[in-house]
This record gives C-alpha cells, sequence and structure tokens, in this order.
C-alpha cells in the first residue's frame, strides 16, 4: 500500500506491504526478534522492514502517523490465513510437511529441539528443512516424503524462499504438537521411574559378594 508523507512542505510517496505473504523468512525472523526491545523501538524496527521508509524519516513522524501504519500491518496480519500449508512448490520441487508426527524419528525431533534453543528466530530455514522434505509419492492429497538423514545444508538455502505466512502456519502445528509430545514424553518417563522403583522394591539388588570401598 501506497503512504504519503509531507516532510518540509514537500509530499513524497513511500510504500507499506500490500499483504502478510510479501514477508520473507528472513523478514520474519528479524521480526520475531524485536519483541525484546521497547516498543518504539519495536515499532521503527518493524517500519523499517515492512516499508521503504528510511529510519531517520521515521523517527521524525508524529506518533500518531506511526500508530496508524501499525494498525494497517496488524489488519493485514489479522488476515492472514495460518491453516497449515502441507505441501509447498518452490523452484518446480514439492515438499511436503513431516505427514505423520507418530513416526517422527528421534534425530529429527533432537535437530529441530536444537535449533530452537539456539535460537528459533536464527533457525527458521533450518528448521523448515527438517520438516519439508521433497516428495516421493503422492496420490489423492496422500504423500510420503523423502527420509531424514539429517544432511540439510542445501534444503535450508532453499527453504529461505518461504513466506513468512508459510513459517509461521509450520512453527504454529509444530509448536502444538511439541507441547503435547512433551506431556506425553514426560508422563511416560515417570511410569518408568515408578515401575523401576516398584521392581527395585520387589527384586532388591543382590549385595553378597559385592564390596565397597
Amino acid at each position: 500500500m501506497k503512504v504519503k508523507i509531507n516532510k518540509d512542505g514537500k509530499a513524497k510517496e513511500f510504500k507499506l506491504i500490500d499483504k502478510w505473504e510479501d514477508v520473507t523468512i528472513e523478514t520474519y525472523s528479524k521480526l520475531m526478534t524485536f519483541t525484546n526491545g521497547t516498543k518504539s523501538s519495536e515499532a521503527l524496527a518493524t517500519l523499517t522492514e515492512l516499508s521503504n521508509i528510511p529510519k531517520e524519516l521515521l523517527k521524525q513522524l508524529e506518533l500518531k502517523h506511526i500508530v496508524l501504519m501499525l494498525e494497517k500491518l496488524s489488519h493485514l496480519q489479522s488476515q492472514e490465513d495460518t491453516t497449515l500449508k502441507n505441501i509447498i512448490e518452490i523452484n518446480g520441487v514439492r515438499y511436503g510437511f513431516h505427514p505423520d508426527f507418530d513416526e517422527m524419528t528421534l534425530g529429527e525431533y533432537a535437530d529441530i529441539e536444537s535449533f530452537i534453543k539456539s535460537g528459533a528466530d536464527k533457525h527458521l530455514p533450518e528448521i523448515m528443512a527438517v520438516l519439508y522434505r521433497p516428495i516421493k509419492e503422492e496420490v489423492d492429497g496422500v504423500y510420503t516424503i523423502e527420509a531424514y538423514d539429517g544432511n540439510i545444508k542445501i534444503r535450508t538455502e532453499i527453504m529461505r524462499k518461504m513466506s513468512a505466512t508459510q513459517v509461521h502456519s509450520a512453527l504454529v502445528f509444530f509448536y502444538h504438537f511439541g507441547s503435547v509430545f512433551l506431556s506425553i514424553m514426560q508422563l511416560s518417563l515417570i511410569e518408568v521411574l515408578q515401575e523401576m522403583k516398584t521392581q527395585l522394591q520387589v527384586n532388591p539388588l543382590p549385595t553378597s559378594g559385592i564390596g565397597t570401598e
């Protein structure tokens, strides 16, 4: 969308994004980090990334104009389609989102967990490279993807072409799964420990012939 700004008696036209789908994964990564600062710095950084208005000019604008632009951006984001994009196409290649988290390997989950702990905002392409993989077979919307081998260097570069909307919906879906998975995992661990405790009480370890130093 176009924004007209009057400065020193002269009107100049700038551009604000037209739709949230225009936001790239790199820009989305930066937007995720802006929430760590003050509200004023967050507003300045957000408008700098989502418009072509120079930062110094933004600093000179009245607050009411800044608020108006932020409200327009907020409206665009509210219209964002948050439905998970199971299949995306980049450079003519179709990539499928992991079709069954129940079959996710420990290696896949461990790599994603590592990227998140290192800073999800810095590793969005890597996370997407784990979750999205080339489709091997597809019939009536049902598909299988390539097995995960941990080699995501090339695919990470490809995933940099994803839009923020695609990334956001995938992260929301995965984080929901992750919270449920961890709850189940913790419950399972508790059950295992309780079972071990019961077994040790019923069948205590033999002490005969064993000494301590």
